[in-house]
């Protein structure tokens, strides 16, 4: 003020989001004898905040235009304050929305109507919400690598949001955009990736009877599928809904409340689920070698699961010795 040092930090001055920001800022209208509440409802200062707000956003969005591959390098550091400012700060997202930047499987940034257009395209007709747009996002790229490779075989696209940020960040994209749903890539399969051999109802029905029993889990959903990639035998699916549910959950301490959702999708062009089909009596130790093996590609076990999966592979070594 008037070149006098006052403060190294006021809130009220500059945007929370916008705090890893550093510089000076050399004001002489600053109310400076009156309440912290009053400078935060003071006008000027108002002024002060949104024109840094401004500032900062017409700067990411010049040099996201003119300087693209420097802008690309920076993203992935800034982007959780520029999310946060988003869901904060409605003018700012609205200034922001165009240097918005997702990383796709194959390290390539796309623009979020850029990544629309090519979702679109992409659309599976016959999904249940086929009226609005799915977009497929990874949020660990190593535990869900199964599901990556079979969009990498499909070239269907899939963003990374690995971000704490990103999953408030997609809810407020998702009510911003009606037309657009995020789905993460574990929680359907889609027919993309099905082949058109059909299903033998009585395979089926022996299969999920298997299970079922193997696993000693009537309330267990198992679902048989002509997937195109034989060399999977299955995998775990949960429901979006479901899951984020859970988060939330987790996320306010309830966990006596999760619901546990999973879906086991078994691959019937897979050579050992096929063994299983055709077995007279139920091989209950392969079953649940399958079962764990499709746990282990979707998520980490627990102490009692990783129990359970080495004394199992153990006792089907034995069996083959």
């Amino acid at each position: 003020y008037n070149q006098v040092f006052i403060a190294d930090n006021i809130k009220e001055v500059i945007p929370e989001f916008l705090l890893v920001l550093k510089g000076v800022i050399d004001c002489p209208d600053l109310p400076l004898n009156v309440s912290r509440s009053a400078l935060q409802n003071d006008g000027f200062v108002k002024k002060i905040s949104e024109y840094i707000t401004k500032k900062v956003a017409d700067k990411l969005t010049g040099m996201c235009k003119t300087k693209r591959e420097d802008y690309e390098k920076y993203w992935d550091d800034i982007n959780p304050f520029v999310k946060f400012g988003c869901i904060k700060d409605d003018k700012f997202k609205e200034r922001v929305k165009d240097a918005i930047l997702f990383k796709d499987l194959e390290d390539k940034y796309l623009s979020f109507s850029q990544l629309i257009e090519v979702s679109t395209k992409e659309k599976d007709e016959k999904d249940e919400a086929k009226e609005k747009t799915i977009i497929s996002y990874v949020t660990d790229p190593i535990v869900q690598s199964q599901y990556i490779n079979m969009y990498k075989e499909e070239n269907k696209t899939a963003v990374l949001l690995t971000h704490n940020i990103d999953g408030p960040f997609i809810s407020h994209l998702e009510g911003a955009n009606k037309e657009v749903i995020f789905k993460r890539i574990d929680s359907a399969i889609s027919d993309e990736f099905k082949s058109n051999e059909e299903i033998k109802e009585e395979e089926k029905e022996k299969l999920i009877k298997f299970f079922k029993e193997a696993l000693a889990n009537d309330k267990l959903d198992v679902k048989v599928e002509s997937l195109k990639n034989e060399n999977t035998a299955s995998m775990i699916t949960v429901s979006e809904e479901s899951r984020r549910m859970m988060e939330m959950m987790k996320a306010y301490n309830m966990y006596g409340m999760m619901p546990t959702d999973e879906s086991l999708v078994l691959n019937i062009n897979n050579k050992v689920v096929k063994a299983i089909a055709n077995k007279e009596e139920n091989p209950v130790d392969l079953c649940k070698q399958v079962y764990y093996l499709a746990l282990m590609a979707h998520r980490q076990l627990s102490p009692e699961e990783l129990t359970n999966f080495i004394n199992q592979t153990n006792k089907l070594l034995l069996d083959i010795m």
